[in-house]
């Protein structure tokens, strides 16, 4: 439960947002997963033997550069092999004032990939953001069309699919 204006001084996440994206990867199996009793089974992360490292940016107040600096400094030194970094601005900001864009400038000059989310602000024209060179930006999407195919099998079998 969030308290508006109180900060839990430690790498526990307050929103959920945090956890949520570590568990898409490296969420450890759980069996009889749902969603409210539609495809039941197994729900796992990407990688559910990858050790995370946590480090704690924003606050109540929302996230400071100087927080984004320290963690990127901090996971560098603690060897990370990759950075997920979820947040990002809402404004177009030049690559040498982004905390982000130079924190993955650096962890990149080590070897490290950074891997930023592209926003959570479309879907509207320039709304894409952590575009840096160096670092990888990843979105989803939806769209209003369905995709439908045919697959065939080799015994001839044919199922439409979309």
């Amino acid at each position: 439960m969030s308290v508006p204006g109180a900060d839990i001084r430690s790498p526990r996440d307050a929103e959920g947002h945090g956890s949520h994206t570590s568990s898409t990867v490296a969420g450890q199996e759980v069996q009889n997963a749902s969603f409210y009793g539609i495809g039941e089974g197994i729900a796992r992360g990407g990688v559910p033997s990858a050790r995370i490292a946590v480090y704690k940016v924003c606050w109540s107040f929302g996230c400071n550069d100087v927080d984004i600096l320290a963690a990127f400094d901090d996971a560098i030194a603690d060897g990370v092999d990759i950075l997920s970094v979820s947040l990002g601005s809402n404004t177009a900001t030049p690559y040498d004032k982004d905390s982000i864009s130079i924190g993955s400038f650096h962890a990149m000059k080590k070897g490290i990939l950074t891997s930023c989310a592209a926003g959570n602000s479309g879907p509207y024209r320039r709304m894409v953001s952590n575009y840096y060179p160096w670092a990888l930006t990843v979105a989803a999407s939806t769209m209003d069309r369905k995709l439908v195919t045919k697959v065939v099998l080799g015994d001839g079998q044919t199922f439409v699919v979309s």
